[in-house]
C-alpha cells in the first residue's frame, strides 16, 4: 500500500501529533504536521490533501476556526476533528459545519489506522461522485445512457453500428434495464431521428384492442369505434415504432404483426383496403422469448422476423461498477441546484443491495432519498426499509419472477378489488389479468 492518500495533520501538543504522524505513516498515508494552525493555513491549497486532521483546543487559533478557512480553501478534503472527553458537543457542531467526523483522544495506533482506513474509504468514494458530476456535466445533451460496464458498452456499440440500417431490432433485459432508452437511443442515431418515435406497451393492451391500436380501424368496426382512426404504425410512417412487452401479444395480432414485417402490408380492423408505410420495428421483452416458443405462445417466424438484431441488457446486479455513476447522475438529476452528499453507512447499502428492479428502482430510490435529505447529505433512514434489512439486501437468490408473485399475492389480499389492486401496482388490469394468470394465482 503505497502514497494511499495525503494527510494534513494539525495539532499544538508535540507528543499528539508525534503520534498521528507515527500512526497514520505506518498505514501507509503521506502525513505532513504541524504545530501552528495559522502554518498550516498558509499551505493549503484545494487537492493538496486527501484527509486533515484538526485538534479541536488550540492557540492562537481553534481547531473551528481552522475548519471553516479548511472549507473555502479546500473543500475536497475531507476533515477529522480531533477532541478530548469533554468536548464532544463541540465536536458535533464540528460536524454541523462540514467536518466528517471526529476522533476522541486518548486513542491508540490500532484504532487511528482502523478510523483512518474508513475516513478514507469515505472520501475516496466521495472523489469518484465529485469526478463523475463533472464528466456528465461536460457530457453531450444526447447522451442518455450511462454506462462502465463492458458487456453494456459493446450492446450500445451494436445498437449505434446498426442504428442507420432497416433491421428489426429484439432488445431483451429485466423490467428497468434501460429497453425503452435504447430504442430511443437507437431512434436519435439513425436517419429517423427527425420523424415520430411510436411506443406501445403490448401488456397494457386488453387483446381486443392491441389490433385496432397498432394498425388502426374504420368506423363501425366494432362496438365503440365511432369514426376512423389511424393506428400507430400509420403515425409512425417514415419513423420508428416501439413494441414493448411484445411477447404480450396475442396469437390472433402475432399473425398480424408478421405480415407486416414481411411485406409491409397491413389492413384496419373492418377494411379491406391494403395500406402500406415505412416504419422501422424495435421490440423489446422482458422474458425470454425462447421459453415462449417451446410453450407454444408465441410463433417461431414471428419470433425470428423480430430478433435480425438481438440486444442484452444485463441487470444492474452485473453492472456494479455503474452504481455510483447512476447514483451521481440521479442525484445530480434530482438536485440540480444543490450538491448532495451521502453517508458511509448509505453508500455501503446502495452498493451492496442486489436491485432487483434494476435501473428504474435506482433511480425511484435516489429520487426519494434526495427529497429526504433536508440537511444535504443521505442517510440510512432516507432509504427504503428493503435497503435498510440486510436479509432482503441479499435477496437476489429469490428469482425476480418470484419476488413479482410473492408481491401481487400480499396486495391482493388486501384491497377489495382488482382495479384497487391495478391502481395500487401501477399496472393496467389487462396486465394484471395476465400476470395472475402467468402465475397461478387465482384468489
Amino acid at each position: 500500500m503505497i502514497g494511499r492518500g495525503r494527510v494534513l495533520v494539525v495539532d499544538d501538543e508535540p507528543n499528539i501529533l508525534k503520534t498521528l504522524t507515527i500512526g497514520l505513516e505506518a498505514a501507509s498515508f503521506t502525513v505532513e504536521g504541524f504545530l501552528n494552525p495559522c502554518d498550516a493555513l498558509e499551505h493549503l491549497v484545494d487537492g493538496t490533501y486527501d484527509i486533515a486532521f484538526i485538534d479541536l483546543m488550540m492557540q492562537p487559533i481553534d481547531g473551528m476556526q481552522v475548519l471553516r478557512e479548511l472549507r473555502q480553501k479546500s473543500p475536497s478534503t475531507t476533515a477529522v476533528i480531533i477532541t478530548a472527553h469533554g468536548s464532544i458537543d463541540s465536536a458535533v457542531e464540528a460536524i454541523k459545519q462540514g467536518a466528517f467526523d471526529f476522533l476522541q483522544k486518548p486513542f491508540d495506533l490500532k484504532e487511528l489506522q482502523l478510523f483512518a482506513e474508513k475516513v478514507f474509504e469515505h472520501h475516496t468514494m466521495q472523489e469518484e461522485i465529485r469526478t463523475l458530476r463533472e464528466q456528465l456535466a461536460k457530457s453531450q445533451p444526447d447522451t442518455t445512457i450511462l454506462t462502465r460496464n463492458l458487456v453494456m458498452r459493446q450492446q450500445i456499440d451494436l445498437a449505434r453500428q446498426i442504428a442507420d440500417s432497416p433491421l428489426t431490432v429484439l432488445v431483451e433485459g429485466e423490467s428497468g434495464t434501460g429497453k425503452e432508452m435504447v430504442a430511443q437511443f437507437i431512434h436519435s442515431q439513425s436517419s429517423r431521428r427527425d420523424q415520430p418515435l411510436m411506443k406501445v406497451n403490448c401488456a397494457a393492451l386488453a387483446e381486443n384492442l392491441l389490433e385496432s391500436e397498432l394498425f388502426g380501424h374504420v368506423k363501425g368496426a366494432f362496438t365503440g369505434a365511432f369514426k376512423d382512426r389511424k393506428g400507430r404504425f400509420e403515425m409512425a410512417d417514415s419513423g420508428t415504432i416501439f413494441l414493448d412487452e411484445v411477447g404480450e401479444i396475442a396469437p390472433s395480432s402475432q399473425v398480424k404483426l408478421l405480415r407486416f414485417l414481411q411485406d409491409r402490408e397491413f389492413e384496419r380492423v373492418g377494411e379491406n383496403v391494403t395500406r402500406r408505410v415505412d416504419v422501422r420495428v424495435i421490440a423489446a421483452t422482458n422474458r425470454k422469448l425462447s421459453d415462449s416458443l417451446r410453450e407454444g405462445s408465441f410463433r417461431e417466424d414471428l419470433y425470428y422476423r423480430l430478433n435480425a438484431v438481438r440486444i442484452s441488457l444485463p441487470p444492474l446486479r452485473e453492472r456494479p461498477e455503474d452504481i455510483l455513476l447512476l447514483m451521481s447522475h440521479f442525484m445530480k438529476k434530482f438536485s440540480p441546484n444543490a450538491d448532495i452528499g451521502l453517508s458511509p453507512d448509505a453508500m455501503k447499502l446502495l452498493t451492496s443491495y442486489q436491485w432487483p428492479g434494476n435501473v428504474r428502482e435506482l433511480e425511484n430510490v435516489m429520487e426519494r432519498a434526495v427529497l429526504l435529505a433536508k440537511h444535504g447529505t443521505i442517510e440510512s433512514s432516507h432509504l427504503p426499509p428493503e435497503l435498510q434489512d440486510p436479509g432482503v439486501a441479499t435477496a437476489g437468490l429469490l428469482s425476480l419472477e418470484a419476488m413479482e408473485r410473492q408481491h401481487i399475492v400480499r396486495v391482493l389480499r388486501v384491497v377489495k378489488d382488482l382495479d384497487e389492486a391495478s391502481r395500487l401496482l401501477d399496472i393496467d388490469p389487462a396486465t394484471l389479468w395476465r400476470k395472475r394468470k402467468k402465475y397461478g394465482i387465482t384468489d
